[in-house]
C-alpha cells in the first residue's frame, strides 16, 4: 500500500486541466462580482442592515460601511489575476480572504454554493495552477512546465465528487423521495414558465424531479470518472444545471459546476480549449510546452500534502457533525450547513419577541422590522442560533435604552415541508441563560413527526 501511495505521488499528468481550471474559475469569480454590485446587493445586503448574524467565533467579522465595496473590487481583482495566473500564488490567496470574509459577514446569506467557492479557492492555494499557460509561466521560463503530479487535478475531481455524491446521500430521506418535499411546493409556482408551466404542476413530475436529482448527485461523480460514459454524463450535467438554472434562482452556480466538470476530461480536450484562447488573444502556446515536470521541493512538498490530506479528512467527516446532535436535522438545522445539504427543506416561521422586566413584570413586544431586513427576519425565524443571537442583540440595545432587569422570551412557530406550523423555541424560557455555542439548543421543541433517513 504504502509503495503504491508513493508510486501515484511520483506520477505526473498534463498541466492543461489545471490551467484551464484556473482560467475558469477566476473569470466566473470576477464575474459573480460583477452581478452581485450591478445587481445592488453590496448595499441591500451589506450596507442598508442594522444588524448582521456572525458565525460563532466569526463576530470580529463585519461590514465595513461604505469601504465594504473595497473588499469587493479587491476580491473581483483578485480574481482576474487568477484567471491570467498572474502573482498567482499571492492572488489566490488575496481571492480567498476577501471572498471568505464576504461570506462570513452575515450567515443570512450563506448558501452551500459560497460554501464551496471559498474551500475550493482555499485548496487552489497549494496547488501550481500557475506553472502552465500564465503570466506568470510567460515572464519566467524557469516557472514553465507543461506537466503537474497527477494528485493536483485529482484533487480536483476529489472535491467536486465529495460535493456531488454528499448532496446525493442528503436526498435519501422520505420527505424528498416519498413527499416529494420541497419540489411538490416549489415547482408549481412555476406556473408563467413558458411550455413548463403546466407540466410544472404535475405530482408525478415532482417525483420524478426528486428521485432523478437524487440518483444524478449520487451517480455522477462516477459517470464522469469513467471515459466511456463521461461525454454522456456531461451531456446531463449541461442538462441538470440548465434546468436548475431556469427553476431556481441560484445565481452563477450552475455554470460554475458546468465549467467545473471539464476536469474530469482528458488533457487533449483542454488544450484545444486552451489553444482556442491562444488564438483569440495572440498568444503562442507552444512557448508552454515545454515537456518539464513540475516537482514540489521536498519540504515544501510533503507540507503541501499533509495540508490537502487534512483537508480533505476535513471535508469527508464534517458534514457528519450532525449526528452528535440530539433531534430532526431538518428542525433544528444543528450540523445542517457545511455539509451540502441543497434545496432540502422549506421552512417558513413567526417570531414575536417579548422583552420582560424580572422586577417589576413590565413588558412590551419587539417589532422586528425595527432591526432587521425582511430577508434576514425571514431568517432567523426557523433557525434557533439566529434566534439567540437577535435576542443577544436585542439586550444589548433595550440595556443601552436604559432597561433593567431585562429577560426576553419568544413566541416562534415553524412550518416544514408542507406541514402544518408548530411551536418550535419554547415559549417560556428566557433566552438569556443561554450562551451562543456549539452545543444544543435545549430550548428547541421537539419535533411532532418523523423523517426518515440520513
Amino acid at each position: 500500500m504504502l509503495f503504491s501511495a508513493n508510486k501515484y505521488l511520483k506520477k505526473s499528468t498534463e498541466a492543461a486541466p489545471l490551467a484551464a481550471f484556473r482560467l475558469f474559475f477566476g473569470l466566473m469569480m470576477f464575474a459573480s462580482i460583477v452581478r452581485f454590485w450591478a445587481n445592488g446587493w453590496i448595499e441591500k445586503l451589506y450596507i442598508a442592515p442594522k444588524f448582521f448574524f456572525s458565525y460563532y467565533g466569526f463576530e470580529w467579522v463585519q461590514p465595513i460601511g461604505e469601504y465594504t465595496y473595497l473588499i469587493f473590487i479587491i476580491c473581483g481583482l483578485s480574481a482576474l489575476a487568477v484567471a491570467a495566473g498572474f502573482k498567482y500564488r499571492l492572488s489566490i490567496i488575496v481571492f480567498f480572504l476577501s471572498f471568505t470574509y464576504i461570506e462570513l459577514m452575515d450567515k443570512t446569506t450563506y448558501l452551500n454554493h459560497y460554501y464551496f467557492i471559498s474551500i475550493l479557492s482555499f485548496l487552489m492555494i497549494f496547488l501550481p495552477a500557475n506553472v502552465y499557460f500564465s503570466i506568470d509561466a510567460w515572464r519566467d521560463k524557469k516557472n514553465s512546465f507543461q506537466k503537474v503530479p497527477a494528485w493536483c487535478v485529482d484533487s480536483l475531481k476529489l472535491l467536486l465528487a465529495i460535493v456531488y455524491f454528499y448532496a446525493g446521500l442528503a436526498k435519501l430521506n422520505s420527505d424528498w423521495l416519498l413527499r416529494a418535499m420541497p419540489l411538490k411546493i416549489w415547482l408549481p409556482s412555476k406556473y408563467d414558465l413558458p411550455w413548463l408551466g403546466d407540466i410544472m404542476q404535475q405530482e408525478w413530475l415532482h417525483y420524478a424531479f426528486s428521485w432523478s436529482g437524487m440518483l444524478y448527485d449520487l451517480f455522477i461523480p462516477f459517470l464522469l470518472l469513467w471515459r466511456r460514459t463521461r461525454f454522456a454524463a456531461f451531456i446531463m450535467v449541461i442538462i441538470f444545471h440548465v434546468l436548475t438554472r431556469v427553476l431556481f434562482p441560484i445565481g452563477m452556480f450552475p455554470y460554475i459546476m458546468i465549467v467545473s466538470a471539464l476536469v474530469f476530461f482528458s488533457p487533449k480536450l483542454h488544450h484545444r480549449i486552451l489553444k482556442f484562447i491562444a488564438e483569440i488573444f495572440k498568444i503562442n502556446k507552444s512557448r508552454f510546452d515545454t515537456s518539464e515536470v513540475y516537482q514540489f521541493p521536498d519540504i515544501t512538498g510533503k507540507i503541501v500534502r499533509t495540508v490537502v490530506v487534512i483537508f480533505f479528512t476535513i471535508q469527508l467527516l464534517l458534514p457528519w457533525r450532525y449526528l452528535a446532535y440530539p433531534g430532526e436535522l431538518f428542525w433544528t438545522e444543528e450540523g445542517f450547513r457545511f455539509s451540502w445539504r441543497v434545496m432540502l427543506m422549506e421552512k417558513a416561521g413567526y417570531a414575536q419577541f417579548k422583552i420582560v422586566d424580572a422586577q417589576t413584570g413590565n413588558r412590551f413586544y419587539v417589532n422586528n422590522s425595527d432591526f432587521l431586513t425582511p430577508f434576514q427576519e425571514k431568517q432567523m425565524s426557523f433557525q434557533p442560533d439566529f434566534i439567540l443571537q437577535y435576542a443577544k442583540f436585542l439586550e444589548d440595545h433595550f440595556s443601552k435604552d436604559g432597561h433593567k432587569n431585562i429577560e426576553i422570551y419568544v413566541e416562534n412557530y415553524v412550518a416544514l415541508n408542507g406541514r402544518k406550523s408548530a411551536p418550535y423555541i419554547d415559549p417560556d424560557v428566557n433566552l438569556l441563560n443561554f450562551a451562543n455555542s456549539f452545543e444544543h439548543k435545549e430550548f428547541i421543541l421537539p419535533f411532532q413527526d418523523e423523517i426518515k433517513g440520513l
